[in-house]
């Protein structure tokens, strides 16, 4: 049987990152088995522990990988400065806790579709989790820190910024999971939770 290229083992691994993205996402971590997720990935089960000594150890990396990309989506949006679709931050809220979010979630940022996940699993998936809320939460700060410098009352310090972005995460998240939550039995309510979130978030 041929040896498969560095390129070849990569590519499986990255198509094994991507599958568990969506599943755990959806599913839920313990919901989804090494077999599902193989076989989702389009590779065997025997070969997961080619690449990950445990499904933990996966879930770690998604959970990275799964930051990485929001956090670069956070990063992109404050690049682009202010447009005449609002701020950065408001873009970020719109699309947060935009219906489209809501009703996709085995994608989007893992903060809302992985919490009770990294609130239920060991140390490891914890502290993956926990660094991808501190880089919100310290993107946040830093552009409403600056969205609000030069106001006549001195703007926001550091422990003030500080604050508004850990209310404002809460109030983001809080918002999708209780959306999703509520969904397909009371879609009224779901869209009322989302669209009173994006109206206040920023308050």
């Amino acid at each position: 049987m041929p040896r498969i290229t560095k390129e070849e083992k990569a590519r499986n691994r990255q198509n094994i990152v991507e599958a568990a993205g969506r599943m755990f996402r959806a599913q839920g971590i313990d919901a989804v088995g090494i077999a599902d997720l193989m076989k989702e990935a389009g590779l065997t089960h025997g070969g997961f522990y080619n690449h990950f000594a445990s499904k933990d150890d996966l879930a770690v990396e998604v959970c990275n990988a799964s930051f990485a990309a929001s956090l670069g989506v956070l990063a992109q949006a404050v690049a682009d400065g202010d447009a005449p679709a609002g701020s950065p931050l408001r873009r970020v809220v719109d699309d947060y806790l935009s219906t489209e979010h809501r009703d996709a979630p085995d994608g989007g940022c893992p903060s809302a579709s992985l919490v009770i996940d990294a609130g239920r699993h060991d140390e490891t998936i914890q502290r993956s989790y926990a660094a991808g809320v501190e880089g919100y939460l310290t993107g946040f700060a830093a552009e409403l820190a600056r969205e609000h410098d030069g106001e006549p009352d001195g703007g926001l310090g550091p422990q003030e910024a500080r604050a508004e972005a850990v209310l404002l995460l809460s109030r983001m998240v809080g918002a999708m999971v209780l959306a999703r939550a509520v969904r397909h039995v009371e879609p009224d309510l779901s869209d009322e939770i989302l669209r009173t979130c994006r109206a206040h978030a920023l308050d």
